[in-house]
C-alpha cells in the first residue's frame, strides 16, 4: 500500500498486533488496513473512529463489535480463549466513561477481563468506599478523571496493585482541558500511581492488559 506500511510482525515481537489509529486516514484506507491485518489472521483493533469511518467500516465487515461510546472497531479473528488476568477501570465521573470505555475495549481485545465502576469520584468518597471489595483484588487498575483529578491517588493509597492514572479533558475553564488533572496525577502521593497522557484511555487499557497477563501467566519481574 502507498499510504501505509503494516506491521504484521508486531504481534509476535509484541504479543498483539499493530493497533490502527483512525483519525487523519481516509474510509478507504482503513478498509485496506483491516483487510491486510485479517487476512493475515490477525485480530485489528482501530480507535478514535468518527461516524462516517465507523458506519463505513460496519458495512464491510459486520462481524466486527463497534463500541460507540469508546469510538472503537474490534474484529477479532483469533481463537477464542478464557480471559487472563483482571482489570477493574474506575471513572471519577460519568463524563470520563467515553475515555474508560476505550480502555475497556482495548483490555477485552488483548484478552483480558475488565471490570467498569463508574462515578466514584473524590466528591463522595463513600462510593468508593462501597465498591473497594470489587476492585481491590484486581491485577491492575486504571483510574479515569478529569476535574482535580485526585482520585488515582486515593485509589493508590488502598490497594497493591499498579494503578494507571488517566487524566480527561472534563473540567471548567481552569482544568485547561485536561492539564490540571495530568499535573495532578504526575504528583501524586501513592507510589503505585502512574500516569498516561490526557485522554488516553487505549494507552491506559494496553498497559493495564499487558500487567494483567504477565502477572497471570508468572512472566513478570522477579
Amino acid at each position: 500500500m502507498d499510504f501505509a506500511t503494516v506491521d504484521l510482525e508486531r504481534q509476535a515481537r509484541c504479543g498483539f498486533p499493530e493497533v490502527i489509529f483512525a483519525p487523519g486516514k481516509t474510509c478507504q484506507w482503513l478498509e485496506e488496513i483491516v483487510r491486510k491485518l485479517s487476512d493475515a489472521g490477525q485480530d485489528v483493533l482501530a480507535t478514535r473512529l468518527d461516524n462516517e469511518q465507523a458506519h463505513y467500516l460496519a458495512d464491510r465487515f459486520p462481524a466486527a463489535e463497534q463500541d460507540q461510546m469508546a469510538r472503537t472497531f474490534w474484529l477479532k479473528q483469533s481463537a477464542v480463549v478464557g480471559p487472563q488476568g483482571r482489570v477493574a477501570i474506575l471513572t471519577a465521573g460519568t463524563g470520563d466513561l467515553p475515555v474508560a470505555q476505550e480502555a475497556a475495549v482495548t483490555a477485552r481485545a488483548m484478552g483480558v477481563a475488565v471490570d467498569v465502576i463508574v462515578d466514584v469520584g473524590v466528591a463522595g468518597l463513600h462510593r468508593l468506599l462501597k465498591r473497594l471489595t470489587e476492585f481491590v483484588s484486581a491485577d491492575a487498575i486504571i483510574v479515569v478523571a478529569g476535574m482535580d483529578g485526585a482520585l488515582p491517588s486515593v485509589v493508590g493509597g488502598l490497594v497493591s496493585c499498579p494503578v494507571i492514572a488517566v487524566p480527561t479533558s472534563i473540567g471548567y475553564g481552569t482544568s485547561f482541558d485536561g492539564v490540571a488533572a495530568l499535573l495532578t496525577m504526575l504528583n501524586a502521593c501513592a507510589a503505585n500511581v502512574v500516569t498516561v497522557n490526557i485522554d488516553a484511555g487505549f494507552k491506559a487499557g494496553y498497559v493495564a492488559a499487558l500487567i494483567a497477563k504477565q502477572k497471570t501467566e508468572g512472566t513478570g519481574p522477579r
